[in-house]
């Protein structure tokens, strides 16, 4: 069994992601501030690199969401990164009762310069619009629905939830474009795609789910061992004994068919479960070196 991974051109485009970054494309002059929502464990995998081709010159927020599952000294050297490019950077949990009330108003420091503009020729202020942009699975419709503070969109740790853009009411003062996630045409740098599809943010068909395990074991044998350790009682990965690693882990977690053999497709996606729903966390699978 070779599992591991080679060098990938994956040539994938949903249509629905080209026509979102269209719509977005035609709705930007509408829009005072950018919402770009990435995932803290992988703060350079899921930023959309071709987002500055259709979001104009907006002023930005950056939102490092799952806070709470990343590795917060790794993911502090992408906000200090971020930082020194210009960005605003705002770090959150969205599982935790915490107030949005510093991002609402980090949004209105950033359109204030707009309002004073706009009384000065003698117009009335107006409501601040912001586009919610990012990857699938990054976190935009539950900011949403906390900011809101009811549910109002569906939300679901899998990626494609949201199909179309929507125009939501927060307050008196402030209303979201919320967007689909939307990725770029084509996936040619293989550790981004394996971290997208590690993390959840790329549909299972995409890459050979046996590919992608083996990537997930690897990475946290490499930045993470004592994870592996707690969780599979696996003293260390050894990329030649990939087989071996499925067998313990499957017999430690009662994957086990007639005749005691493993199944391999339940390990596969316990391995998968375990990153999605957070039960391995305190990682962060890009490295700012």
């Amino acid at each position: 069994m070779d599992n591991r991974q080679n060098s990938t051109n994956i040539n994938w485009y949903p249509g629905h992601m080209a026509k979102t970054k269209r719509l977005i494309s035609e709705n930007i002059d509408l829009i005072d501030v950018v919402y770009e929502v990435i995932d803290a464990r992988m703060p350079l995998s899921s930023k959309v690199k071709d987002i500055d081709n259709y979001i104009k010159n907006k002023p930005r927020i950056l939102i490092m969401t799952k806070k709470d599952l990343c590795d917060t000294i790794e993911t502090g050297k992408w906000i200090k990164y971020y930082e020194e490019q210009g960005y605003r950077v705002f770090s959150v949990n969205l599982e935790e009762n915490i107030s949005l009330k510093p991002l609402i108003k980090l949004t209105e420091e950033l359109v204030e310069e707009q309002n004073i503009k706009r009384e000065q020729k003698g117009m009335m202020k107006r409501k601040t619009r912001v586009l919610v942009v990012g990857i699938p699975n990054a976190g935009k419709s539950t900011l949403i629905n906390r900011l809101v503070g009811k549910k109002v969109l569906n939300v679901g740790n899998k990626p494609g939830v949201t199909k179309q853009l929507n125009w939501i009411r927060i307050n008196d003062n402030l209303e979201l474009l919320d967007s689909p996630g939307i990725l770029w045409p084509k996936l040619d740098n293989e550790t981004v795609a394996y971290n997208l599809a590690s993390l959840t943010a790329i549909k299972q068909e995409v890459l050979p789910i046996s590919k992608v395990v083996f990537y997930i074991l690897k990475t946290l044998n490499k930045y993470y061992p004592e994870k592996i350790k707690e969780r599979y009682n696996i003293d260390e990965f050894n990329e030649d004994e990939y087989e071996e690693a499925l067998i313990t882990i499957g017999k430690r977690r009662g994957c086990l068919v007639s005749g005691g053999q493993v199944d391999y497709d339940k390990v596969y996606n316990i391995v998968l479960n375990d990153i999605k729903n957070g039960f391995i966390k305190n990682i962060t699978f890009d490295r700012y070196e």
